[in-house]
Parts: C-alpha cells; sequence; structure tokens
C-alpha cells in the first residue's frame, strides 16, 4: 500500500492519497489548494476512488468540490459531521471560507459498515467523537496505519472547544485508540506522525 501526505492551507492541514496495486486512490481530507492536490495524483498515476472524510472541519474539506468537479467520486463521511459541513459557522475566516458544498448525493456514511472495501484498499472504521460529533479514524489493519484526523496528534489530541466537541467522548476515542498494536503508524490531520506505542509512551492525553 503507498500514502502519500500533502501539507495543504495556513493551518498545514494534511490531506493523504492511498493506494494499492490497482492505482486507485482514497482521497482523506481534501482541505485546500485542490490544485495541489490533483497534481499529486496526476504524478501519481491514480485515479480517485472516493473521497474520505475523518471529520468535516472547515480547514479538511474546503477542496472538496474543486476536486470533485474535475474527480466525481463517492464521498464518504460520517452522517454527523455532513449534517453541519456547510453551515455558515464552519469557517475560519480569513484564511477559510464556508466550504462550498459538492452537487452530488453521491455520499456514503461511514457509521453503516465498520468493513470497507474500495478497490483493492481494506480499511476499518472507528468512531472517535469528541473534536467533532461524527470524527472517525480509518484504519488499515493489514498495513497497520491509522488515519487519525484530528482525534490523535504527535504529543497531543484534537481540541474540544469548538462548537460539537465533547472532551469526555475524546477521552473515550482516546481509550480505544490504545487498544490498537503498538506499531500502528498514526497519520494525523496536522503535523508529523508517530506510533500507537510511541503516544501511549510519550503522550500525556494517551496516559
Amino acid at each position: 500500500m503507498n500514502i502519500a501526505a500533502i501539507s495543504t492551507g495556513p493551518y498545514m492541514e494534511m490531506c493523504y492519497l492511498v493506494w494499492g496495486p490497482e492505482q486507485k486512490a482514497l482521497v482523506f481530507d481534501p482541505g485546500f489548494d485542490a490544485a495541489m492536490i490533483f497534481q499529486s495524483l496526476e504524478e501519481h498515476g491514480v485515479e480517485v476512488a472516493a473521497y474520505v472524510l475523518t471529520h468535516t472541519h472547515y480547514d479538511h474539506i474546503n477542496a472538496l468540490a474543486d476536486l470533485y468537479e474535475k474527480c466525481p467520486a463517492p464521498i464518504i463521511v460520517h452522517s454527523k459531521d455532513w449534517a453541519w459541513a456547510f453551515d455558515d459557522r464552519n469557517n475560519g475566516a480569513p484564511y477559510y471560507p464556508v466550504p462550498r458544498k459538492p452537487e452530488t448525493e453521491d455520499i456514503q456514511w461511514l457509521e453503516t459498515s465498520k468493513d470497507w472495501k474500495i478497490a483493492d484498499l481494506h480499511f476499518q472504521v472507528l468512531e472517535t467523537p469528541g473534536h467533532t460529533p461524527g470524527g472517525c479514524c480509518l484504519h488499515f489493519p493489514e498495513s497497520e496505519i491509522l488515519i487519525c484526523g484530528d482525534t490523535l496528534f504527535k504529543g497531543s489530541c484534537g481540541r474540544t472547544d469548538l462548537p460539537g466537541g465533547d472532551p469526555r467522548q475524546l477521552k473515550d476515542s482516546l481509550k480505544r485508540l490504545k487498544q490498537l498494536p503498538d506499531e500502528t503508524r498514526i497519520f494525523p490531520g496536522h503535523g508529523e506522525g508517530s506510533t500507537i506505542g510511541d503516544e501511549k509512551a510519550t503522550n500525556f492525553f494517551m496516559q
């Protein structure tokens, strides 16, 4: 399995492209800089199989509509987050406007299945609310990779003071992540990666 990390926008949000031998890519959290994400897809010679959203804060989805227009594909997201993704409150002015909603009905809900198989990629859904009501982490068990959005960072975790945040839920979500194998590599929504084992050993929020 291949993974490419693309730092996007003023907040350096991490968009990830994940693909296997079939060259069909999952695009995780296209936050900003649609042209740069599209260029990366072309450079790697991959087609978009689906857009997968760990959550729908403005800095994680602002490029979604632009990318969808060029490369239509299913959008996979938790319904609790999609419900407010395009509200006026979901903006980060002056850096991020309210995200533009893609003109499509091809939406699939992450919570409808724990196991997903798209092209030659298999991932499991871990519902991890707390940063947002519908936040999810996506676990690729065969490759020991976790796309964790803003639930867990190297040395930290997601904030809970934004609308929909819940510190008790986030605490429970981090407990769930502690059950993953220590060697699982994490790919967070901001900053550099780590492993579950390292975070259990050094991250105060995982103690």
